[in-house]
């Protein structure tokens, strides 16, 4: 990222925007050696205004420059989330022989008092790679009559049937549509009826192709939906997934997606879509989320910003107790910021604190393997009666985050709390990669089939390491601690 600023918990090495508010992430697309991360910004306020697309761009997924504003309202309304691809074929007319870069947004038209926003599809594209951007003439592209939520449009290109696919949030639904031209678009169907959580209005969704466990000749297709916060329900917004197949017009969902599944277990990792047009050679699905919630996201403690990106990480279906299971890692251009500051083997957690003793880390990376039926952990960003503690309970076979006694908490009555998530067919060792900044906690175990992203607020003296376990003498198998530093990446540029 850019040099690390004194702004109250700003991230070493997760993407903020400069000053002011940020949600969503829009428009995830990879061309010409850069990866394009655009996002729902308000640049003139601390909380959600007047939406626009904010914008930056990075070569290595650490460092990041932030770019002027590409997309502002206009006569038809705010510019809500959306996507973005690269026009390889020329198929909008747009571009001559050269590809360009095509977005696919919401349009949020407010309307006089008593009468509902209005929300259409529109596009807009960019010749000089995504540096400026010419709305098309012709906008809105797709409207509805019916929906009163519209919104959130991801386009993909369907090599099968030549044609463009769009999948768009529907209320309680998504619906799809195809298109030749990213112009002209038709139904194609509905999903969601009788299948998911319904807590909330769902929202942001994508659609993506993975091979199950490695294997190209079996492929299933993954469909993301999040859903918003709900005062009902104390979990806010989240993001559920659902596995299945897609012939180019109908999603049809798999036995294990008639139960409800997250991607994250957390409280921090909301409306998370896919990049589009990797290369073919990386082969990779990579997958970034806001680092918030709903429920409390306007009154997060930060100064002249709100708002930070999770890591980016990589995608893959994984057979874990006979059904093909959605698995997140850290995108491994993360392993660039790595600076080692300790390895131990078989060390007691006894060695352990005694070698952490006196560390004052700010952000940094722990891995951690421990004998399956261990219960251990760690206490992080540790002070004078605060610490966040991440480890395994192997009575529950859990994973769990507790930020009770986190630091800040006030802003809200649900801040504070334990969050879980089930190991499901736990190895023989246990595995715990704990990526910490200075206001999250990023925790992957089960080799990414359990994941919990929590934002936390700790005084800016709480920078103490503890390992802890329930039996004394207890031996860790492996530690690794890395601090972290962006500016290690990419022979240090910023």
């Amino acid at each position: 990222m850019s040099a690390i600023t004194e702004q109250n918990y700003r991230g070493a090495y997760h993407f903020s925007p400069q000053k002011n508010w940020m949600n969503d992430p829009n428009g995830l697309v990879y061309f010409e050696g850069e990866y394009h991360l655009f996002f729902q910004h308000h640049p003139d306020g601390m909380s959600m205004g007047e939406m626009h697309w904010g914008h930056a761009v990075s070569r290595d997924l650490i460092n990041w420059e932030e770019l002027p504003v590409a997309l502002v309202p206009d006569e038809l309304g705010m510019i809500f989330s959306g996507s973005a691809v690269v026009d390889w074929k020329n198929t909008t007319g747009f571009f001559g022989d050269k590809p360009g870069l095509v977005a696919i947004f919401t349009h949020h038209l407010n309307m006089p008092e008593g009468q509902p926003a209005v929300q259409y599809q529109s596009i807009a594209y960019s010749k000089d790679n995504g540096r400026t951007w010419i709305k098309y003439a012709g906008n809105p592209v797709l409207t509805h009559d019916s929906f009163i939520d519209f919104r959130d449009p991801k386009v993909f290109w369907d090599a099968d049937a030549s044609r463009w696919v769009m999948i768009v949030a529907c209320g309680q639904t998504v619906c799809l549509y195809y298109s030749p031209d990213l112009i002209h678009w038709t139904f194609a169907s509905e999903f969601g009826a009788g299948i998911g959580s319904h807590d909330g209005v769902w929202e942001c969704p994508d659609l993506f192709p993975l091979p199950v466990d490695g294997d190209e000749d079996n492929v299933k297709w993954v469909m993301l939906v999040s859903i918003g916060a709900d005062p009902a329900f104390e979990e806010g917004s989240r993001t559920q997934y659902f596995t299945g197949s897609f012939d180019g017009a109908v999603f049809t969902p798999d036995e294990a997606s008639q139960r409800i599944r997250w991607i994250d277990y957390g409280r921090d990792n909301y409306a998370g879509v896919s990049w589009s047009d990797l290369p073919e050679e990386d082969g990779r699905r990579l997958f970034i989320g806001w680092m918030s919630n709903w429920m409390y996201a306007p009154q997060t403690p930060t100064e002249g910003f709100r708002g930070a990106m999770t890591i980016p990480r990589e995608l893959s279906l994984e057979t874990r107790n006979g059904e093909e299971t959605l698995i997140q890692k850290p995108a491994k251009e993360l392993e660039a910021a790595r600076i080692p500051v300790l390895s131990l083997k078989n060390a007691s957690v006894q060695e352990i604190n005694a070698t952490c003793a006196g560390l004052e880390l700010d952000a940094y990376l722990i891995e951690a393997k421990l004998p399956r039926g261990t219960s251990a952990g760690f206490r992080l960003k540790a002070g004078a009666g605060e610490h966040t503690v991440a480890g395994i309970n192997a009575q529950t076979e859990e994973l769990y985050v507790d930020r009770s006694a986190s630091g800040k908490a006030d802003f809200h009555s649900l801040f504070a709390g334990v969050h879980s998530a089930k190991l499901a067919a736990p190895a023989e060792v246990y595995d715990l990669t704990i990526y910490v900044d200075r206001s999250s906690v990023e925790v992957f175990a089960g080799g990414g089939q359990a994941v919990i992203t929590d934002l936390i607020f700790p005084g800016s003296d709480s920078a103490g390491l503890a390992a802890f376990a329930d039996q004394e003498g207890q031996v860790f198998l492996s530690l690794e601690l890395y601090e972290l530093d962006s500016s290690a990446a990419a022979g240090g540029r910023k």
